[in-house]
């Protein structure tokens, strides 16, 4: 799909305050509300734009306690990486995980309610024999930067 100025303002838009109305929207990048929906469909319908959501800070509402880790698996097969990903799909806690290169297999950020908590949700990790070589932890003190990252025209 090929975008113009207007597709990649209204990108730009959104990312920023996925509740503007239509009207500010359409304001915004010079053009009728009509015409400026339009194209907000059409990108939505492309799956450009996925859906919009609210970042919600679980440490605030919940007194979530985020964690990060680094996972290395045993093995470095397909039914390895899919039993592993299995159980990160089933397990609430993990609010993110990617796949990486460069030394460990995946990346996971995990949210509960203590260290014991997040302790405890490893500590069934390992006795399951999900096939965990090492795992390291890193405890988030403080989030300095949660953004979008912005759209912008000259990007590929």
């Amino acid at each position: 799909m090929k975008l113009d100025r207007y597709d990649i303002k209204i990108l730009e838009i959104l990312a920023k305050d996925g509740r503007v109305t239509k009207s500010r929207l359409a304001e915004a990048i010079n053009l009728s509300v009509s015409p400026c929906w339009e194209r907000v469909k059409r990108l939505e319908k492309a799956g450009i734009i996925e859906g919009y959501s609210a970042r919600i800070n679980a440490r605030v509402l919940l007194g979530r306690t985020p964690v990060w880790m680094q996972i290395e698996l045993k093995q470095h097969n397909a039914e390895s990486f899919q039993r592993f990903e299995r159980v990160v799909l089933d397990t609430p806690e993990v609010t993110e995980c990617v796949a990486v290169g460069g030394g460990v297999d995946y990346l996971v950020k995990v949210e509960t309610e203590s260290i014991d908590a997040y302790q405890r949700l490893i500590d069934e990790w390992l006795m399951s024999d999900l096939g965990i070589e090492r795992y390291f932890t890193y405890i988030v003190t403080k989030t300095v930067k949660n953004t979008t990252p912005p759209i912008r025209l000259d990007s590929p």
